[in-house]
C-alpha cells in the first residue's frame, strides 16, 4: 500500500467518477483502475463498488476513507514541516463539540497573536472525531464534556489513545431556545415540558449513540427531532422556531442576552466540560494560550452570573 494509492481513492470519492479521477490525476483510467484493483487485492477489502451506473464507496470502503485522509493529512503535514516549503512552527489546531466559548476563545487567540506567520485550524466536529483527532496528533486539543452517562466509554477511548482530560468547568444541562419561545419566561424547565416541541441535535454520524451525543441529556420522549451538522444551522432553527436544544448555557458573545436564551433543566445531573491532549505531548505555547483564554472567557462567564444573582 502506498500514499499515492490512498490519494487515488480519496479524489476518486471526491469525484463520484473512475474517468473524472483519472483526469485529475493526469494517468490513464485504466491504471487508476488497476491500482484501486491492486490496493483492494493487498487488503483483502472491496473499496469501490462497480455497477452499470457507475461507481461508489462500500462500507469498507467508508471506512477505509476516513483512515487514508488521516494518513494523507499526517503525511503532508510532515512534508510541509520538514521539507522546507511552507514551513510554520506556529501551528496549532483545536477539535471541538459546537461550544460558542471555543470558537470565542479561537477568535481572541487570533485577535491577540503578533505571529508574522502561522497555522490554526479551528474544527467544530463530532464527539469521536475530536478524540480520534487528538489521538493520531491532527489536533493539538479537543473540547468535550464527560458525565455519568458517557465516561466509561469515553475514558476507555482516552486511555487507549494515550489521552489525558483536563476539567475546564462543571455545569448543569440549560435548555436553549429563542427569546419568544412560550417557554421562555419560566425560571426553569422540566423535560416533560419541552418535550413536545422539536428537539434538535448534532449528527454524530457512525457513532450516532447516547455515548457520543453531544446535547447533555435528552428528553424521556421525543416526538419530533432535527439533526444538524453545524452551528449556524442550529441557531437558525433556533430563533426561528419552537425547537430546543441542550447544552452548557454559555451562549456566543453576539447573541448573549439577544435572540436566544438558556434555562437551567430542573435535577439536571452535573456535567463536565473540559479538554484533552495526547499524553506524549507537551502543550505549544500557542495550545497554552488558547487553554488560558478559555480559563478567562468561563471564569468571567460565571462571575457575571454569580454577580447577577447576589
Amino acid at each position: 500500500m502506498t500514499l499515492q494509492q490512498l490519494r487515488y481513492v480519496i479524489e476518486i470519492a471526491n469525484c463520484g467518477s473512475m474517468s473524472e479521477a483519472a483526469k485529475r490525476l493526469f494517468i490513464s483510467q485504466p491504471s487508476l483502475s488497476n491500482a484501486i484493483k491492486e490496493l483492494e487485492s493487498e487488503l483483502g477489502i472491496t473499496i469501490f463498488e462497480r455497477t452499470n451506473r457507475g461507481i461508489s464507496l462500500s462500507v469498507e470502503g467508508m471506512e477505509f476513507l476516513g483512515y487514508a485522509r488521516q494518513m494523507i493529512e499526517q503525511a503532508d503535514f510532515i512534508e510541509n514541516r520538514y521539507s522546507g516549503k511552507q514551513h510554520s512552527s506556529n501551528r496549532f489546531a483545536v477539535s471541538t463539540q459546537h461550544y460558542a466559548f471555543a470558537v470565542d476563545a479561537f477568535v481572541m487567540l487570533m485577535k491577540q497573536s503578533e505571529l508574522s506567520d502561522y497555522s490554526f485550524h479551528l474544527r467544530e466536529t463530532q464527539t469521536y472525531e475530536i478524540v480520534d483527532d487528538v489521538k493520531t496528533l491532527r489536533s493539538d486539543l479537543g473540547i468535550l464534556y464527560i458525565n455519568e452517562r458517557n465516561s466509561k466509554v469515553l475514558n476507555k477511548l482516552f486511555s487507549d489513545g494515550s489521552l489525558k482530560f483536563t476539567p475546564l468547568f462543571n455545569t448543569h444541562p440549560h435548555v436553549f431556545i429563542r427569546a419568544g419561545h412560550p417557554l421562555a419566561g419560566n425560571k426553569t424547565i422540566l423535560l416533560e415540558d419541552i418535550s413536545p416541541y422539536p428537539f434538535i441535535s448534532f449528527e454524530q454520524g457512525d457513532n450516532n449513540s447516547l455515548h457520543f451525543a453531544e446535547e447533555m441529556v435528552v428528553a424521556a420522549r421525543i416526538d419530533k427531532s432535527i439533526k444538524v451538522n453545524d452551528r449556524a444551522t442550529l441557531s437558525n432553527l433556533l430563533t426561528g422556531t419552537d425547537g430546543y436544544t441542550i447544552g452548557t448555557g454559555l451562549l456566543a458573545s453576539e447573541l448573549d442576552g439577544n435572540s436566544i436564551i438558556t434555562l437551567p433543566v430542573e435535577n439536571g445531573e452535573m456535567f463536565t466540560v473540559g479538554w484533552i491532549t495526547h499524553k506524549e505531548r507537551k502543550p505549544s505555547l500557542i495550545a497554552s494560550a488558547y487553554i488560558d483564554l478559555l480559563n478567562d472567557l468561563v471564569s468571567r462567564h460565571f462571575f457575571s452570573i454569580n454577580h447577577f444573582l447576589l
